[in-house]
C-alpha cells in the first residue's frame, strides 16, 4: 500500500510541477481616464503608462498576476467639443501608482514552447490599490489641488483608492519562452477626485489665494466668472475610471519535466 501511495504522490507532484510555472514581464503603453473632464470618450489616451509584473501560471488556462503600473492622465476643458465645458475651463494632470492582484483566464491552452497553441485570447479581473495626486498649472506654476480643497471640502479627499481592474487581451508565443501580450484594461475606482472635480462650486468667500483662483477658472479669458456657489461644477457621477492599454513582453520559467 505504501508503495502505491508513494507512486500516486510522485505522479501528482510531477503533474503539479509541470503544470505550474512562473512568468515575469514588463509593460509599456498609454493611459486614459473617464470622469468630469472627459465624460464621453472611454478610449481617449492622455498619457503614458509603464510597469512590471510577476505571474504564477497554475496551468495552461489559469494564472494569478501581481503587478505595478505607473500611469499619467490629464484633461483640459479648453480642448472639449462641448461649449459648456470650454466655458468651465478646468484642467488637471494626475500621476497614478497602481499595485494590483488579478486572475487571468486563457481561452486556449497556452504554455510557451510547450503547448500546441502559440496564441490565445484572455480575460482578467481582480483588485488593486492606486495612489493619485491631481495637479494644475496656474500662472506658470504647478499646484497640488488636493490640499487646496477647491470644492470647499472640510478636509482634503483621500489620495488613494481601491480599484477593480478588468480587461481583455491576446498573448502570442514569439520565440521560445518569450510572449508578446497586448491588452486593454479598465479600472473602476472608488473616488470621484482623480481630476479634483466632483460636485458643486464652493463659496469663494471661504477660499483665498490660489485655492480661490483654481476653484473657478471660467473667467480667466473673459473676465466673467460663472462658478456661483452651489451650482454644478462636476458631472455628478459618483466615480471616475481609468484605463491602461499597451504591450507586454514576458518570459516564462517552466519547471523541468519529471521522468520515472
Amino acid at each position: 500500500m505504501a508503495k502505491y501511495l508513494a507512486i500516486i504522490f510522485l505522479i501528482l507532484f510531477c503533474y503539479n510541477a509541470r503544470a505550474q510555472s512562473w512568468e515575469v514581464g514588463g509593460f509599456a503603453g498609454g493611459s486614459g481616464y473617464m470622469g468630469d473632464l472627459n465624460p464621453n470618450n472611454p478610449l481617449k489616451i492622455s498619457g503614458i503608462a509603464a510597469g512590471g509584473f510577476i505571474k504564477r501560471n497554475i496551468n495552461g488556462y489559469v494564472s494569478i498576476k501581481a503587478g505595478y503600473t505607473y500611469g499619467k492622465i490629464s484633461a483640459a476643458d479648453s480642448t472639449s467639443g462641448n461649449q459648456q465645458q470650454r466655458d468651465r475651463n478646468l484642467s488637471f494632470t494626475t500621476r497614478l501608482n497602481e499595485i494590483s492582484l488579478t486572475g487571468e483566464f486563457n481561452f486556449m491552452k497556452y504554455i510557451p514552447s510547450v503547448s500546441h497553441d502559440i496564441y490565445t485570447p484572455f480575460i482578467y479581473a481582480g483588485i488593486g490599490y492606486t495612489g493619485y495626486n491631481p495637479q494644475a498649472n496656474y500662472q506658470g506654476k504647478t499646484y497640488d489641488l488636493r490640499p487646496l480643497t477647491t470644492e470647499g471640502q472640510s478636509t482634503p479627499y483621500p489620495n488613494s483608492t481601491i480599484v477593480a481592474p478588468f480587461g481583455v487581451g491576446i498573448k502570442y508565443n514569439v520565440a521560445g519562452r518569450l510572449s508578446l501580450i497586448a491588452d486593454l484594461g479598465y479600472r473602476v475606482t472608488f473616488t470621484d477626485y482623480l481630476d479634483d472635480v466632483s460636485g458643486l462650486y464652493a463659496d469663494k468667500s471661504n477660499l483665498s489665494g490660489v485655492a480661490k483662483a483654481l476653484s473657478d477658472r471660467s473667467g480667466e479669458k473673459t473676465g466673467i466668472y460663472t462658478g456661483y456657489a452651489g451650482t454644478q461644477r462636476g458631472d455628478l457621477r459618483p466615480h471616475d475610471t481609468y484605463l491602461f492599454v499597451g504591450f507586454s513582453i514576458s518570459y516564462t520559467f517552466i519547471t523541468p519535466k519529471c521522468y520515472f
